[in-house]
């Protein structure tokens, strides 16, 4: 039986197509709001459920000289406005115990980067706020494999549990999706996701920081939905070429309403509604 996980005013699981969509790290205040609301404004008009994504933090970059953002207080500060004043739930990364508290006071749901999904401790701490927490399939995992950081979460009283693919390592600088690990996730009794971004990511494909192959955004985010995700995760920014982080395979805000709208009409389809 498949869990479903309540965010805000609806329910992941339940045969919504929700979307998971934000800048890949928050790069000012008025950025974030700014994508927040054209987000919002999209969303409304698709009667789509949304959550806000955007890191405080890219622990994980490249590069020692990457930008990782403005950090756990500056950033939350920013991620309680967007909640405010835009009126979306809100997610964030969060890497490594002592963050988890003061990020639970903001958060709606707290993700665990896929690099860290075998980290106990952190999944712990993350079970113990009671806050959902979507784990992201590490690149090295196979899909049954996340079995043991479900259990890792439930054994500290988590049950809200969303597990998202984001592609596996094949070869160097490359990651291929294995569409089979969605329906095996989800035999875990946990809604999936599919983040159609990170999945054409090329990790360190350009030396000092990784690639992406954007153009392929739109071939995967149908093809889940043909496969019957629960919810699609996607990075866009206004200009992807100008960002800060993961550039190459963010969505373009301008394609966003489109490909949503196509979206959201393949699921109906597929639904019968």
């Amino acid at each position: 039986m498949i869990g479903k996980v309540q965010i805000s005013d609806f329910i992941v699981g339940a045969g919504e197509l929700v979307i998971i969509a934000g800048p890949c790290v928050i790069e000012s205040a008025a950025a974030a709001l700014e994508v927040a609301r054209a987000l919002q404004e999209y969303a409304r008009e698709l009667s789509l459920p949304l959550i806000f994504k955007a890191s405080y933090d890219k622990a994980n970059r490249t590069s020692v000289t990457s930008f990782r953002g403005p950090g756990l207080a500056g950033g939350l500060e920013i991620l309680a406005r967007v909640k405010d004043e835009v009126g979306l739930p809100v997610l964030s990364d969060v890497h490594q115990p002592s963050e988890v508290e003061p990020a639970a006071q903001v958060l709606d749901v707290l993700q665990i980067p896929a690099f860290l999904c075998r980290q106990t401790d952190l999944l712990v701490a993350a079970a113990q706020t009671g806050k959902p927490v979507s784990i992201k399939k590490g690149q090295f995992l196979a899909p049954w494999d996340m079995a043991a950081a479900v259990e890792k979460v439930r054994s500290a009283g988590g049950t809200k549990i969303l597990l998202t693919e984001r592609g596996a390592s094949f070869g160097y600088n490359n990651l291929v999706v294995d569409f089979r690990s969605l329906p095996i996730m989800r035999g875990l009794g946990c809604p999936v996701v599919l983040d159609v971004t990170h999945s054409v990511q090329l990790p360190g494909g350009q030396g000092s920081c990784s690639g992406g192959q954007r153009e392929f955004i739109p071939h995967l985010a149908r093809a889940g939905v043909a496969v019957g995700v629960d919810a699609l995760f996607m990075e866009v920014h206004p200009d992807p070429d100008q960002a800060k982080c993961d550039g190459p395979n963010s969505l373009p805000l301008k394609e966003v309403l489109p490909l949503w709208r196509q979206l959201q009409g393949l699921h109906r389809f597929l639904r019968g509604v």
